[in-house]
């Protein structure tokens, strides 16, 4: 070979290298340009119960959030913990994805506890698209068989709780119904025993989600991480430094404060002029009228679940400051939303069999088990009506934030009327990733939401989404079409409507001045739930399938 083909060749392969390097180059800037994405989940937390959203509790970390991105007046969940999961993490409704009632399997598909393989997790199509995917929290949607544990649903990297509660001090099981209720804290498949009191477990959510970014940024690309803290859920237990800021707090009781939170919501916009707010509760007692004893009974419950929310959001705070450390915090979308509304409903029936079941220490710390219980709840869905597992306004709905410095405008509020079933098609849209008809061989359910991001980043005031939204758990029901919500709560399955554009408060029921409008929005819910393998709840009832345990597991 001559001299001058050597050279010829040698700069050819320069060249073959330097394009291939250009490549390399081009793929890695824009797998990291692609942006980063943060969905939070807090657990039983109320409406209100955030600062920016009303509340006395100080959360400065979302406070920002807020005051820098925005709020949705109108985002809805599923209305208690395993269905809202099965959805938010699918893009499906619950019954499509196998979560029609609960995370235990009541021998039909849309009811079999744990989510089907058709239906798609944000793990797995985030991953698919070039994501590193990391969850820290509580799963919640199939534990009995470790081919439905987070790990093998697609996140690369997963530390926290596989059921639905635990201690937030130690992992012992917990203490009510004839079986003690199991936990495991796992990360990355493997079970772990921590001491009993070496750890507060909302701290390690933050500790673990924190040590995932670390490790994450040497990957070279984009993450999805999906932060799923188990606080404020029961039980009642909180540091004790975080309860000696709210001692006090709540003295003035649930009847006060909730009419200061009402004239918080007016003035910062969340609560339009022109809305209702739900009536009194009457199964709450009036403040004024408890004894010494029992306002002291009373406002410990409070200032735990304060100081709880409190912790909640010094975690977050850890993430974003890790965010900052890391330079990709204007590069990130965080959402943050509650699973269902705050629980009530304990003082007129118990459906769990549940009383005090575990009192070695005062309410708060690791010695004991206790709740927030209906008289707090009432304050913390303020200014909506009802509870956790109803399907009212202050069953369902959830504050939502979502910030993205670039992208979205600091400090907006508006309407939205998003569902968690919205997310999936949001996060797919902004991260460019065509959501796949075909996974693992097995044919995908489509996706049932909405995009959010006309919302979001174009200050468009609704979602568009053309159809009704539709709900339903044990029995309860709701439709949304534009401004008309219909609804019924089990067993007595009588429809009442109200219009939410001036009656989010739910006191005036209209079904019966407007009865061609009850019949039309019944009739798409019947064809929804036909569609969606939604079975006629007193049919469970009547076969006695619904165990004690499935019940207890709330």
């Amino acid at each position: 070979m001559s001299t001058q083909m050597k050279k010829t060749l040698i700069t050819l392969n320069l060249l073959f290298v330097a394009a291939a390097l250009v490549s390399a180059q081009n793929k890695t800037t824009q797998e990291t340009t692609k942006p980063n994405i943060i969905l939070i989940m807090v657990d039983d937390m109320g409406y209100s119960d955030l600062g920016n959203y009303g509340s006395e509790i100080k959360t400065p970390n979302l406070d920002k959030l807020a005051s820098e991105g925005l709020r949705l007046r109108e985002f809805y969940n599923n209305s208690i913990c395993a269905p809202t999961r099965g959805s938010l993490l699918t893009g499906q409704y619950q019954h499509k994805a196998g979560m029609g009632f609960f995370d235990v399997n009541l021998g039909l598909p849309a009811y079999q506890g744990y989510l089907n393989k058709e239906s798609l997790t944000l793990g797995e199509v985030f991953r698919s698209g070039g994501y590193s995917t990391l969850l820290s929290g509580k799963w919640h949607v199939g534990s009995e068989d470790q081919s439905q544990w987070p790990n093998q649903r697609g996140f690369d990297k997963f530390y926290g709780i596989l059921k639905g509660a635990s201690n937030y001090f130690d992992t012992k099981p917990l203490p009510f119904g004839k079986t003690p209720y199991p936990v495991k804290l796992i990360r990355n498949n493997e079970e772990l025993h921590p001491k009993d009191d070496s750890y507060y477990f909302t701290d390690e959510i933050g500790n673990n989600a924190v040590t995932f970014l670390d490790e994450q940024n040497k990957e070279n690309k984009p993450f999805f991480l999906y932060l799923a803290f188990t606080a404020p859920h029961w039980p009642l237990q909180a540091k004790p430094v975080d309860i000696a800021k709210y001692r006090g707090k709540f003295d003035e009781g649930w009847d006060v404060l909730r009419e200061k939170r009402i004239e918080k919501l007016k003035a910062n916009g969340i609560l339009p002029a022109n809305q209702t707010v739900a009536p009194r509760d009457p199964e709450v007692p009036e403040w004024s009228k408890l004894s010494y004893d029992e306002k002291q009974f009373w406002k410990a419950k409070m200032e735990v679940y304060a100081a709880m929310v409190d912790n909640m959001d010094q975690n977050v705070g850890k993430v974003l400051n890790k965010l900052k450390v890391l330079k990709k915090d204007k590069n990130t979308l965080i959402i943050f939303i509650s699973d269902n509304g705050a629980q009530g409903g304990f003082n007129s029936y118990n459906p769990l069999g549940r009383g005090l079941v575990r009192n070695d220490g005062p309410v708060g710390t690791s010695g004991s088990f206790d709740y927030q219980e209906q008289n707090w709840a009432y304050l913390s869905n303020t200014p909506l009506q009802q509870y956790k597992n109803n399907m009212h306004e202050g069953g369902f709905s959830s504050p939502f934030i979502a910030w993205y410095p670039s992208k979205i405008k600091a400090g907006r509020i508006d309407k939205g009327t998003g569902h968690i079933i919205d997310l999936a098609p949001t996060f797919y849209e902004l991260a460019g990733i065509t959501y796949p008809a075909a996974y693992n061989g097995v044919n995908s359910n489509p996706l049932a939401g909405k995009s959010l991001l006309p919302v979001l980043f174009d200050n468009v005031s609704e979602v568009n989404r053309g159809a009704p939204l539709f709900w339903e758990r044990a029995g309860n029901r709701a439709v949304r079409e534009g401004k008309w919500k219909l609804v019924s709560t089990y067993p007595a399955y009588q429809w009442e409507l109200y219009d939410l554009e001036t009656d989010r408060g739910e006191t005036n029921n209209i079904a019966q001045q407007n009865p061609g409008i009850v019949n039309d929005l019944s009739a798409k819910y019947f064809d929804w739930a036909d569609k969606t393998g939604v079975v006629e709840y007193s049919k469970f009832k009547q076969k006695n399938e619904l165990i004690p345990g499935a019940a207890a597991k709330k």
